[in-house]
Parts: C-alpha cells; structure tokens; sequence
C-alpha cells in the first residue's frame, strides 16, 4: 500500500486528525499534485486554523500554482496565528516566505 493510501485509510477512522491531513497533502506535494494538495491544506487549516505549520506549505503549494495573491494571504493569516499563538520560529519562517513572494 501507498503512502497515500495509508494515510487515507487511517483518515477513515479518523477524518478530522489535523496531523494526517498535514501528512497527507506532504504527500500530495511529493508526488507532484499540487491541487490535491492544496484542497487538503485548505480542508484542514477550515477545521483546524491553529494548525500553524500548514499556512508555509499551503503558500508554497499556491506559488508552485502561479496564485502569488493566494499564496500571499496564507503566509499573513499564517503569520497571524503564528503571533497569536505565540510562535515566533513559525512566524519568522512565514514572514522570510512571504518576503521572498
């Protein structure tokens, strides 16, 4: 069984596991599908949006997309919750990703 496959087994029993889902669209990007990706990171940031590690990946997803205006909002909410929440090594990262857009 795939990676893919796994982990949307184990989502079956658990579809609203907020790790799963992050390690789900990870394996969407490393196989290329960015658009599966991309739904996955937006499934979970609507049903979990303190899941701070998610707005860096789903920015990039949306850039790989050529949506640079998305991509731009994610990395500020991203960096809103990041500062909400009190985590500047996230905040610093998203801030560095949305300098570089």
């Amino acid at each position: 069984m795939d990676r893919i496959a796994q982990i949307k087994s184990f989502l079956e029993s658990s579809p609203a596991d907020s790790f799963l889902l992050h390690a789900l669209a990870l394996e969407y990007v490393k196989t290329g599908n960015d658009t599966a990706a991309r739904e996955t990171f937006e499934r979970l940031l609507a049903a979990d949006p303190n899941y701070v590690g998610s707005y860096y990946h789903l920015g990039k997803t949306l850039e790989r997309l050529g949506e640079r205006d998305a991509a731009s909002a994610a990395y500020e909410k991203g960096m809103e919750v990041a500062r909400q929440l009190r985590d500047m090594h996230a905040y610093n990262e998203l801030q560095a990703a949305h300098e570089d857009l």
